[in-house]
């Protein structure tokens, strides 16, 4: 066949963010071989959702092979998006305890429930799905892709990933091991697809249900597509998470966590502290102990033992985070620290932290991935409160108090699906992870991030006819 007359093989190309080389070439999968994947999935299906202690077993040998893999998942998590090497060793490490959680735990999550009715006998029982599609972005490709897919796996689902374009390696390393211990053959496979082959995806009648994290237009476009078919989605999207510091907050404890949750795998991640709402009494002590622990980080190669942040994960969000840092500053924010890239090479930005914020600027209104800090100073906790509820997103939010009253009642007032007292907001493998407004629906981990996947169905036993019965 003339070469002219070659339907042309589309690729995608990963790209170290560290040193702005090539990694690897890709080739997208075609309609044929999603198919052909979700054939092996349906059959696996078949045999994996009958057995959950089984399940439970596999799970288990599939967290050994995380841990026994840790470092080479590591660099090349860290290789791929950049985040420091001891960080990409937590990812890892995380994603062994999550699956050996659920491994443990899974069957008494799921078990049936009695309940009390006119019924001799009522239950409610959990059963999987099928085919599952899971769509995941970049910033903690193993973890997110395993938060997901841990409780899923052990409630009977199986799972077809397609990652980000930049973590592909990572996606095809969990699919690898999943291979490797010789388990259920096809309950986790991995696509390589551009966002044409995942509509392809959503759109087979095979899948039978859709998670999906990432942006909030991509995450719209996605559940249209999912509804359109009738098929569950669940959606994180990100957030703009509050830093709501009061005036009887221990400072130093609260500047340290305030480093942690902003600049943790430089800032790039949905549940970071990225606004922060400080009280006046204690403004001017929490600022100058915020900058002073920012300007001790330590930015340059993540593969370094002494690197707390790497680089941001490509060229565009670079550019991103200036503008949006400089578009703050025209409109009049002050510039504290950082505010610059950094090296020559690579997509380095300095740890940046501005005050003087006003609803004018982007940061304030869109969610900033990125290693910045914009600091609110607030009249008291009643604005604090206020203004963290001012956010179209509703995903984490932090309080810093000593005030054990005010610990258990503030929560309450805050629009979010995750709230935290003294300490960062941190996914766990035993709470809901997920939020409310644009930061998306339905929830991951937890009990309640099994059954969401899951037909639950009633099931009940009469001995007799019951004749009473005048409306459905």
């Amino acid at each position: 066949m003339n070469s002219k007359n070659k339907k042309r093989i589309k690729t995608i190309k990963t790209i170290n963010p560290s040193t702005e080389q090539i990694i690897q070439e890709y080739e997208i999968i075609t309609e044929q071989k999603i198919k052909e994947k979700l054939k092996i999935a349906k059959d696996a299906f078949n045999n994996w959702k009958n057995d959950i202690d089984k399940r439970s077993k596999d799970l288990s040998i599939v967290a050994e092979e995380f841990s026994k893999n840790k470092e080479e998942l590591a660099r090349v998590c860290t290789n791929e998006m950049g985040k420091p090497i001891k960080e990409s060793r937590s990812e890892v490490e995380k994603c062994s305890w999550v699956l050996k959680y659920y491994a443990d735990n899974g069957k008494i999550l799921v078990q049936d429930q009695a309940i009390n009715s006119d019924a001799r006998k009522s239950t409610i029982t959990f059963e999987p799905l099928g085919v599952i599609a899971s769509i995941m972005p970049w910033n903690f490709p193993y973890w997110q892709a395993l938060r997901f897919a841990s409780p899923s796996l052990m409630v009977g689902n199986v799972s077809i990933l397609k990652p980000s374009s930049k973590t592909i390696q990572c996606g095809l390393k969990i699919q690898e091991i999943f291979e490797n211990v010789e388990i259920e053959k096809g309950i986790f496979q991995t696509i390589i697809a551009d966002s044409s082959m995942a509509e392809k995806l959503i759109d087979s009648e095979d899948i039978r249900a859709v998670t999906f994290t990432g942006s909030v237009p991509a995450g719209s476009k996605v559940a249209q597509k999912a509804v359109s078919h009738i098929k569950k989605c669940v959606l994180e999207l990100g957030g703009s998470d509050p830093f709501i510091v009061l005036e009887d907050a221990d400072i130093e404890k609260t500047t340290t966590g305030a480093v942690k949750g902003r600049f943790i795998n430089c800032g790039q991640s949905c549940i970071a502290s990225k606004r922060f709402l400080v009280v006046k009494d204690v403004a001017n002590e929490f600022i100058e102990k915020f900058v002073h622990k920012t300007e001790k980080l330590k930015v340059g190669d993540p593969l370094s033992e002494e690197t707390d942040m790497g680089p941001l994960s490509s060229s565009d969000s670079l550019e991103n985070i200036n503008d949006i840092v400089q578009d703050a500053v025209d409109k009049g924010a002050e510039l504290l620290t950082g505010g610059e890239k950094t090296n020559s090479k690579g997509y380095f930005y300095k740890p940046t932290i501005l005050q003087n914020i006003s609803h004018r600027m982007r940061i304030d209104q869109e969610e900033t991935f990125g290693p910045v800090a914009p600091i609110t100073v607030v009249d008291d906790e009643r604005q604090a409160i206020q203004y963290a509820n001012d956010s179209k997103f509703g995903l984490g939010a932090s309080i810093w108090t000593t005030d054990l009253e005010k610990a258990d009642s503030l929560p309450r007032l805050v629009e979010s699906g995750i709230i935290t007292v003294n300490n960062i907001v941190a996914s766990d493998p035993r709470v809901p992870f997920g939020g409310v407004k644009k930061s998306g629906f339905g929830r991951e981990l937890s009990r309640y991030g099994m059954l969401e996947f899951t037909n639950i169905k009633s099931v009940r036993l009469y001995e007799e006819l019951v004749s009473e019965h005048h409306v459905e």
